[in-house]
């Protein structure tokens, strides 16, 4: 008989706790114990305890208030006083020391490619914990983004690979990393699916202004890229205010506050701003778009999995397998075609099935508990 295995997941970031939520399904499916460990990277109830309570996730074992030196928690990505990336990492780094020599855990999980997820992954190595990365050997191939160091730093320091794409074992292989690689599937199919029918005949408006019974795209902006530069957000919003469709936009606390520190008003023309959705809601509002316009990398792959045409707003994609018969087209919000892309129509072949089955989170749990005998 299987000895029981302790599961320990680190998650602090919207994305992850919808990645959490098949895992802690699943793990307690397969009758193992699992201490979720929330950072408190995304202070911000919208960004968390919805989340939480919207998609039937236990409640955290552990929450962290992490510090940082001049007094401040933890605000969506900073300090109170525009502290970096590297004080976030470190609070959280120094909070989490603790709680995870307190569990010892046979595995510790982490998600992503957030600062929550490198905290977790320094953690573990430090403490001669066994790591599992899930969605590694994702790359955009562009150094300046904090998620790009963050994805193949914890790569490297990680002994289990749950890898979700062909793609993605390629990149690991490459990097010298194919014998601590599986490829699982990706956990969002699972996630999205289960959300895609929980919220079926839905008919919510998801912004502000915007008849859901009409033609509307949906956009979230949140990349720092896109909100730190004042020019660069400008001449986004100005793109978005001026298509020729509603535009509901899911304003991330990040782009609030830059917007108001630039002086860009996000409600105008066809620009209709509201608050993050929970996941259900946002899957539904997405299942009834004409498309998305974003910078987010779960949210192309979501538009694919419900076969809505995506535009993104960077000049690179962790997702290719979206770009595949124009599905998710990269664009710059600047470019004359801009509005002819946004508004596409979705292409005539379906998307495949890149991302997998819907079973991934089983499969992750089978991958932890075969790690745990061979230790």
């Amino acid at each position: 008989m299987m000895r029981r295995v302790r599961i320990l997941s680190v998650v602090g970031a919207r994305p992850q706790f919808v990645k959490l939520a098949p895992i802690a399904a699943a793990v307690t499916a397969a009758g193992h114990e699992h201490v979720i460990v929330h950072t408190g990277q995304h202070y911000d109830p919208e960004l968390s305890d919805v989340f939480f309570s919207g998609l039937g996730i236990p409640r955290p074992d552990e929450q962290l208030h992490p510090v940082f030196p001049d007094g401040h928690g933890v605000v969506d990505g900073r300090s109170g006083s525009g502290s970096g990336h590297g004080v976030q990492t470190g609070a959280m780094l120094a909070a989490l020391d603790p709680i995870l020599a307190k569990y010892a855990p046979d595995r510790v999980l982490v998600y992503g490619d957030t600062n929550s997820t490198i905290a977790g992954a320094l953690s573990a190595v430090k403490l001669h914990l066994p790591l599992a990365h899930l969605e590694a050997g994702l790359r955009s191939f562009n150094r300046r983004m904090p998620e790009e160091h963050n994805r193949v730093l914890t790569d490297h320091a990680a002994d289990l690979l749950l890898a979700p794409t062909a793609q993605a074992v390629e990149h690991l292989e490459r990097e010298g990393l194919g014998e601590r690689t599986v490829l699982v599937g990706d956990v969002m199919v699972d996630a999205c699916i289960r959300a895609r029918d929980l919220a079926a005949g839905s008919l919510e408006a998801p912004a502000p202004g915007v008849d859901p019974a009409r033609p509307y795209l949906v956009a979230t902006i949140h990349r720092a890229e896109n909100t730190d530069d004042r020019a660069r957000l400008a001449s986004i919003i100005d793109a978005l205010a001026g298509l020729p469709v509603p535009v509901a936009l899911l304003a991330h606390p990040r782009l609030r506050a830059r917007a108001a520190e630039h002086g860009i008003e996000l409600d105008r023309g066809s620009l209709h701003a509201g608050a993050p959705m929970p996941y259900a809601r946002m899957v539904a509002a997405l299942s009834r778009s004409a498309g998305v316009v974003t910078d987010s990398g779960g949210l192309q792959k979501e538009a694919y999995i419900l076969a809505r045409p995506c535009t993104t707003v960077r000049t690179e994609t962790e997702w290719p397998e979206t770009l595949k018969d124009g599905w998710n087209v990269l664009a710059e919000p600047a470019a004359a075609d801009f509005s002819r892309i946004a508004t596409r129509p979705g292409p005539a072949r379906p998307p495949g099935r890149p991302f997998g089955d819907g079973e991934t989170a089983t499969r992750v749990v089978s991958e932890l508990e075969r790690a745990a005998r061979s230790r």
